[in-house]
C-alpha cells in the first residue's frame, strides 16, 4: 500500500520560514506527479505547487517567489520550503502523489502563521 506522510508544520510568525516534508513509501520517480495542496477553514482545497515527472512545475500565484518545492530521491522525500510566510498561508497542507493507478493523499500537516 502506497503512503505519503507529511511532517514539519507548526506555528510561526509573519515573515518566518518553515519546511514541510512528504515521505513516500516508494521511489519518487514511480509517480507521474507530486505536489502540495492546502485547505483553510471554510475554503476548498487549493493547489500550492505541482511537479510532474516531465519536469514541469506549477506554483500558485499566491506563493510564487516565496515557496520552493524540492526532492531527495535517495530519501523518497519531497519538500516544500516556505519563506516569508503570511497569515493567509495558514492552512492544513497536504502532500499529493499520483501514479498510473491512483491518487494518494497524506493526512495533512497544520501551518499557522500569526500576525
Amino acid at each position: 500500500q502506497v503512503q505519503v506522510v507529511e511532517s514539519g508544520g507548526g506555528l510561526v510568525q509573519t515573515g518566518e520560514s518553515l519546511r514541510l516534508s512528504c515521505a513516500a513509501s516508494k521511489v519518487l520517480f514511480s509517480f507521474v506527479a507530486m505536489g502540495w495542496y492546502r485547505q483553510s477553514p471554510g475554503k476548498p482545497r487549493e493547489l500550492v505547487v505541482e511537479i510532474t515527472s516531465g519536469g514541469n512545475t506549477v506554483y500558485a500565484d499566491s506563493v510564487k517567489g516565496r515557496f520552493t518545492v524540492s526532492s531527495d530521491n535517495a530519501k523518497n522525500t519531497m519538500y516544500l520550503q516556505m519563506n516569508s510566510l503570511k497569515p493567509e498561508d495558514t492552512a492544513v497542507y497536504y502532500c499529493h502523489a499520483r501514479d498510473d493507478l491512483w491518487d494518494y493523499w497524506g493526512q495533512g500537516t497544520s501551518v499557522t502563521v500569526s500576525s
